[in-house]
């Protein structure tokens, strides 16, 4: 599974920096450019918490092969778009079913117990990101070959079509068997996860037997059931960590959403010295991932805790950046923010599942990725009005959207160190 969710990133990030070029090489003017962004973005907010449900209801193999390959249904029209509206049309499947990297950590989360989840969780995220740093190097090169946008976007289509061979050929029929294997091996040394593992050997035959079942369910009632399963979600008492995803998101998008600009105004510094120090952030971040098995173990599996504290870490560090007095403390301040912000992406999906049951995973996910995508389509509008007063504007209202959502964590401590399950409406 690392090695798709690498390959997604990479073949996506070549062609996601030339998609403005192109479309502007074929006449249209940057308010229809914006439109047909903006557009993407909603598919992927709506379309998200309905994918990652159906995702439960047919289950990962059949969900996941079918995002992939309409994925490169999409990316294969991308490279035929001569025109915007060939353009445009390529747009809506990936708008809809781009859910790959979703549905992969839903699985993750179903082969690994809740004591692993966050490490793997963290080395998924890493394996993505370093495909996030090496494909713009690799779509820039191609590019510059003759009709070069063309040819990245089939290349592309044809890694999505290279997972789908992955995906097909995981060891699906025997993925309990490799988990009792894992379970016996690490049987002497930790009984938690043993007793995790044997509990998820249960609950994946079940969800299998049922996953099948569903998969030939007809479509109105696999449509009615995804509805009442959001239903459920909505109706929980899940409010409290959804709100915090939100503000933290949107406090991380504000920090990077005048970066360039605002360390030119302040410090007159070239934008190409805010890229290189983005991409050191980027690289950082795939270190971070990996640094979380330990993290995990120093603070005894509490992921409320680590939560709680890479939280204010990142208030702090946004804070450091907002008041900075040279581009020393810029630097610094995106060297730790680089650890904070990754531990906390990973640290919140695991509390989601933790509190809402590993049996919803894909709908958690999905409304998660929903949450997330409200925070992108807000933070540009919230950046374009704090920088009417200042550059450093975005970054001082970041620190307190990040005070409001260290708040609800502490107003709400004790529901997340009982680590236990919120039941859905619907169960």
């Amino acid at each position: 599974l690392f090695l798709p969710s690498f390959q997604d990133l990479f073949g996506v990030s070549m062609v996601v920096p030339l998609m403005n070029l192109h479309i502007k090489s074929l006449g249209a003017s940057h308010t229809v450019a914006g439109i047909i962004g903006s557009l993407y973005g909603i598919m992927q907010l709506f379309s998200s918490t309905f994918v990652g449900c159906w995702s439960d209801i047919v289950g990962r193999r059949y969900s996941l092969l079918a995002c992939i390959l309409l994925s490169a249904l999409g990316y294969f029209l991308l490279g035929t778009s001569t025109t915007v509206f060939l353009f445009a049309i390529s747009r809506v499947p990936v708008g809809i079913f781009k859910h790959t990297l979703s549905i992969s950590k839903a699985l993750l989360s179903d082969l690994v117990s809740e004591r692993d989840r966050p490490l793997v969780m963290g080395r998924f995220n890493a394996a993505s990101s370093v495909g996030f740093i090496l494909g713009p190097v690799v779509g820039g090169y191609l590019t510059e070959l003759e009709d070069g946008f063309y040819q990245t976007s089939f290349f592309c289509a044809s890694i999505f079509l290279l997972n789908a061979g992955l995906v097909w050929m995981l060891p699906w029929s025997e993925e309990n068997t490799g988990n009792r294997g894992h379970q016996q091996g690490n049987k002497g040394t930790d009984s938690f996860s043993a007793k995790a593992n044997h509990d998820i050997l249960l609950k994946s035959a079940t969800n299998g037997a049922m996953a099948s079942d569903s998969l030939f369910q007809s479509p109105w009632i696999q449509v009615a059931t995804v509805l009442k399963r959001i239903k459920g979600i909505a109706c929980s008492d899940l409010w409290d960590i959804f709100l915090v995803r939100l503000l933290m998101s949107v406090a991380i998008l504000l920090y990077y959403s005048n970066f360039s600009l605002a360390l030119e105004e302040r410090f007159g510094v070239k934008p190409l010295f805010a890229g290189y120090l983005m991409s050191y952030s980027s690289a950082l971040g795939v270190l971070a991932g990996c640094l979380l098995g330990p993290i995990t173990r120093l603070y005894q599996h509490n992921t409320y805790r680590i939560l709680l504290h890479s939280s204010t870490l990142t208030c702090t560090l946004i804070l450091l950046y907002a008041s900075a007095l040279s581009i020393w403390m810029v630097i610094l301040s995106s060297t730790f923010l680089a650890f904070s912000t990754t531990i906390g992406r990973t640290c919140i999906i695991d509390l989601e599942l933790t509190i809402g049951g590993n049996e919803a995973s894909g709908t958690l996910l999905g409304v998660g990725q929903s949450v997330t995508s409200v925070g992108r389509i807000l933070a540009p509008l919230l950046s374009g009005i704090a920088q009417e007063f200042s550059p450093c504007g975005p970054p001082s209202l970041a620190v307190g959207l990040a005070v409001a959502a260290i708040l609800i964590m502490n107003a709400n401590k004790q529901k997340y160190c009982n680590r236990g399950n919120v039941k859905l409406k619907n169960q």
